[in-house]
């Protein structure tokens, strides 16, 4: 088995891009947390006050062994929007805005190849999803992590958008799919 590798996307709102990255293949961990901002350890209601700079984004540990960065990020960039300048739906402001994270300058190349992938098969669409980092990680709070497993299937919000994500990665994406 070969060693976990990071991967940071930010793509809208934390919990939808949780619950999709934690039914990939080869994915060990997801964590939701804060990302590419000024201040130090915000807090949720900081960033959701767009004065921070951060963007919610999650962590996710992957066994390159089973899915390729490549992939992962193809997943990522094929189950949120990536044409909507700061925001997802109907989150809007630069916290909600979709970007990979470098966790080192190896990962650059593949970022910016899958934004280009994703332009090529999307004719008269574009990606604004941008290229970030590498930048400080904060986790989330507690109780924002593994939310769809647990409070999510209660709040109106994530019932809305959360299943159209999972239906996405499940028709586009389903050689990824654990079993």
């Amino acid at each position: 088995m070969s060693e976990t590798r990071t991967a940071i996307l930010a793509g809208g709102c934390f919990w939808c891009t949780e619950a999709v990255m934690n039914d990939v293949i080869g994915v060990k961990s997801v964590q939701s947390g804060y990302i590419g901002g000024d201040k130090p350890h915000p807090t949720y209601k900081e960033v959701c006050s767009g004065q921070t700079g951060h963007a919610e984004a999650v962590k996710v540990e992957f066994d390159p062994d089973a899915i390729s960065l490549a992939d992962l990020l193809d997943v990522f960039m094929g189950t949120h929007d990536p044409t909507q300048l700061n925001r997802q739906g109907n989150d809007v402001g630069t916290q909600y805005r979709s970007a990979i994270f470098l966790v080192d300058e190896q990962q650059r190349e593949a970022a910016q190849d899958a934004i280009e992938s994703w332009n090529a098969d999307h004719p008269g669409e574009r990606a604004v999803t941008a290229v970030e980092g590498p930048a400080e990680w904060y986790p989330a709070e507690d109780y924002h992590q593994e939310y769809w497993g647990g409070e999510g299937q209660r709040n109106p919000y994530c019932q809305a958008t959360i299943p159209p994500k999972l239906m996405k990665l499940r028709k586009s994406f389903q050689k990824y799919l654990k079993d």
